[in-house]
């Protein structure tokens, strides 16, 4: 079983903004596949299940993202070496994305939680770039709404990672799919 999590935070009021990347690829991702999420309160978010994928956006705000993670991951009896987590960078230029086996959180709440409630910092990652602007402070940066210019560039980048979620889920070595998208 493998899982992907895509990064955000629920609700109307973050839908767009740049730190819900992660479920913005999700999204793409059930739309190009005509696939439809379901909330499912016991992993405290919304799940799609595709045969021996799972699918998750968790509900728990960023800064508990693991718990919901580690609830799905007890349930399915799941791996850590099984996951994929997708969400937002500020380090990397808008539109860019790093492949990674493992890392530290880089000051990323949803990270902290992960590698928290997960014990280890080795899990694979998809960072998506959003940029920095040094006029907004990082928390009102994160919560604004992706502009029309910045949806533009970020268009291409959803196709690429669903093209990255086929192939962890065909089981296409991880340093393979890191080559071709680093």
């Amino acid at each position: 079983m493998k899982l992907v999590v895509g990064l955000g935070n629920p609700g109307r009021k973050y839908k767009s903004t740049k730190h819900n990347i992660g479920f913005m690829c999700l999204d793409y991702f059930a739309k190009e596949n005509k696939l439809k999420f379901k909330k499912e309160n016991k992993f405290s978010g919304e799940t799609l299940k595709i045969g021996n994928l799972v699918l998750l956006k968790p509900h728990t705000f960023m800064n508990e993202s693991g718990q919901s993670i580690r609830k799905l991951m007890n349930f399915y009896d799941i791996l850590t070496e099984d996951i994929l987590i997708i969400y937002d960078d500020l380090d990397l230029p808008l539109g860019k994305t790093r492949l990674r086996e493992k890392g530290s959180s880089a000051g990323h709440n949803g990270i902290k939680s992960i590698i928290s409630n997960l014990k280890t910092e080795e899990f694979k990652r998809v960072r998506i770039g959003i940029g920095k602007n040094p006029l907004y402070e990082t928390k009102n940066y994160v919560l604004s709404s992706l502009s029309k210019k910045e949806k533009i560039v970020m268009e291409p980048i959803y196709d690429k990672v669903s093209s990255i979620i086929n192939n962890f889920n065909k089981d296409v070595e991880f340093v393979q799919i890191m080559t071709k998208n680093n």
